[in-house]
């Protein structure tokens, strides 16, 4: 059989595929970014688009679902947060067509502002839990998921991890098997969900859990490796695969795919047919304090830490006091920190915020967040999605009540203003607030690989669609005064600012220049150069905290190949020592 290298994002998107998923809804959110841009290759057998949010994502999907045809929504773990609402009232629901929701957690936080462990939401909700460790298992339990989500009525939260998101193995495909529906029937008792229906609801959810508990002993998604009797491991996910290095190889296995609920009887079977039993788990305790609750003795994470990603060496380390080799290099690598790109659009606003210090920044999460870095440094709070204007908002009412005369600006991107923006734009206006909101109208979102948004005129699926006018949604709620400016140009973006300041009606600003990277657009083209006889080695070029322009023998200098040509730096100098070179 043919063999195919992918990625576990790709293969999960292959699994949804084969599965016979007909609608797909996700948001955009490292690490589960992949699976959707992997979607639109298999055409018309299936429809798939990028939501505002994760909880419209969830309920586009969920109504799928009730509309008869399997659905997948995606996200990463934060994400989950978002969608926490409609999850938990469609685990008292049920569902017709298989809806399945993948969350990608981040241990290790490489891309995220927490590492929370996402597997209590599915025992916190009662709904079934699929983990898989590798590539092939992604398009297996995919598969599998979707006929538990069918057969026990209930949603299914699919799991992963970064490293099984991003990492490679080996494929074998299969023939897409499509799924059939009854037509559309009306049925309020089971997906209107008031309170007397509810109430009705939740024993049928209690007895299907029971039911998929004894389905665990015999799924085909757990799995027995009896290999020696010395010692015993209880594991699912990526901490399988590490496991599998770490322990000696007479070390039996219980590989578990479905992880909520746990199948305790074979559990239990497995402790009794070992000496010693460990539970090895990415992160929080999950499976360990369940297993000890049961009676069951068993050892984990007294020895591993719940703190960060775990990896073989790290394991080793932890279980048997083996301390990985390591092997000094001659030259030591420079620190590099993330900044923002060479002609950022956010730049030029986040320098001009530096300049002045009698106001405080309400920042969110995106490309933008780097503004708070050195040497821009323009940035006092960062908090989840949306929080840009809502944090500001409650800044602004803590500093009315305590005397405090500081100006706050709240600042949000373009793909956040509608994912959770909106709202706490209209907060502001509501509940009159002492806020400037600040919307970076970058037309993508950039921080996740430059997927389209309902601002940027394109879809998922690469339809031209109707991009909504974030100046427009702002004057509706009565912001009187929105301002719109090219955030390079640090003249007008100087104006813009003192002007909102000193407006006397509610006012916005809105700094729109497109990201550099988007590839439909045509950039202008040419390069900054330094005259080095007219440089005298003030530095405040590096001020604008462009990884191009660095010092050389005590002047300014300009890499050529980073810089695009974005004029900040030459505008920032005081002598005229830069500027840009036309090119083709």
């Amino acid at each position: 059989m043919e063999k195919h290298l992918l990625s576990g994002n790709e293969a999960i998107a292959r699994g949804a595929y084969e599965a016979g998923v007909k609608v797909c809804s996700a948001y955009p959110g490292t690490p589960s970014t992949e699976i959707f841009e992997s979607l639109p290759q298999y055409g018309g057998e299936l429809y798939c688009e990028w939501a505002p949010n994760e909880k419209v994502a969830t309920e586009v999907a969920y109504g799928a679902s009730i509309g008869g045809v399997r659905s997948l929504c995606a996200m990463k773990h934060v994400g989950l947060n978002v969608a926490a609402d409609p999850l938990f009232t469609a685990a008292y629901n049920g569902v017709r067509g298989g809806f399945v929701i993948v969350t990608a957690d981040d241990p290790s936080m490489h891309s995220s502002q927490n590492e929370q462990d996402n597997r209590y939401y599915a025992k916190s909700a009662k709904v079934a839990l699929v983990e898989p460790s590798d590539s092939q298992e992604c398009i297996d339990f995919m598969k599998e998921a979707y006929h538990i989500s069918e057969a026990f009525d209930m949603p299914v939260i699919f799991r992963t991890t970064t490293n099984i998101s991003h990492s490679k193995s080996l494929v074998s495909f299969s023939d897409r098997e499509e799924h059939s529906c009854e037509p559309y029937v009306r049925n309020q008792r089971k997906f209107n969900c008031s309170p007397a229906n509810a109430y009705r609801n939740h024993p049928k959810v209690e007895a299907n859990l029971k039911a998929l508990a004894e389905y665990g002993a015999t799924c085909p998604i757990n799995r027995l490796e009896l290999r020696g009797s010395k010692i015993g491991v209880v594991t699912a996910s990526i901490a399988y695969q590490y496991a599998r290095d770490v322990f000696p190889e007479d070390t039996s296995f219980l590989k578990l795919g479905l992880t909520n609920p746990l199948p305790m009887d074979l559990i239990r079977d497995f402790a009794a047919k070992v000496d010693k039993l460990y539970v090895i788990e990415e992160l929080e305790g999950f499976m360990e304090e369940q297993i000890k609750a049961a009676g069951i003795p068993c050892v984990g994470k007294e020895l591993v830490s719940n703190l960060y990603e775990l990896n073989p060496e790290r394991l080793r380390e932890m279980l048997f006091g083996v301390k990985p080799v390591t092997k000094e290099l001659p030259v030591k690598a420079v620190p590099r920190p993330p900044v923002l790109c060479p002609g950022c659009p956010h730049r030029g606003f986040f320098y001009t915020m530096s300049k002045g210090r009698d106001f405080v920044i309400a920042g969110d999460i995106g490309c933008y967040t780097l503004g708070g870095a050195a040497p821009l440094d323009a940035m006092d709070t960062c908090v989840c999605m949306g929080g840009g204007f809502s944090i500001a908002m409650g800044m602004s009412k803590a500093f009315a009540a305590t005397g405090e005369k500081k100006k706050i600006f709240g600042v949000v991107g373009d793909s956040t203003f509608f994912h959770s923006g909106m709202t706490g734009a209209a907060e502001i206006m509501y509940n009159k607030g002492g806020v400037i909101p600040v919307v970076l109208d970058n037309h993508i979102t950039g921080m996740t690989g430059h997927q389209d948004n309902p601002g940027s005129g394109y879809t998922l699926q690469g339809e031209v669609a109707a991009a909504i006018r974030i100046e427009d949604v702002l004057r509706a709620y009565g912001y009187e005064n929105v301002m719109i400016v090219d955030p390079q140009d640090l003249t007008a973006m100087q104006k813009a600012v003192d002007d909102a300041l000193a407006s006397s009606v509610p006012a916005a600003i809105i700094c729109r220049r497109p990201c550099l990277l988007i590839k439909r657009i045509r950039h202008e083209k040419g390069l900054c150069v330094v005259d080095r006889d007219k440089c005298i080695g003030c530095r405040k070029c590096l001020r604008v905290g462009c990884p191009a322009v660095m010092i050389r023998d005590g002047k300014s200098s300009i890499d050529p190949n980073q810089c695009v040509g974005c004029t900040l730096c030459a505008q920032v100098c005081p002598v005229g020592a830069i500027a840009r070179k036309e090119g083709k």
